[in-house]
């Protein structure tokens, strides 16, 4: 799997992810609603593609924010 993210695309992924993770602990409408599961849905996904350095969509549709060694 080749990385396509670079360093600055990373950090704001991370960023998001910690976002997404709070909004779904702090929710008030109730434990276990659609609402929560997606914040961390959309937080896991962040925080997986910030991890590896790679996003399948950005493979899709072959944009690269990383430099080319």
């Amino acid at each position: 799997m080749t990385v396509n993210m670079g360093k600055l695309d990373r950090g704001f992924r991370l960023v998001v992810a910690a976002a997404l993770f709070t909004l779904a602990a702090a929710t008030t409408v109730g434990d276990g609603t659609w609402l929560e599961w997606a914040f961390y849905g959309f937080g896991a996904v962040a925080l997986l593609t910030a991890a590896v350095g790679n996003c399948p969509l950005y493979s899709l549709l072959g944009i690269r924010t990383c430099r080319v060694s």
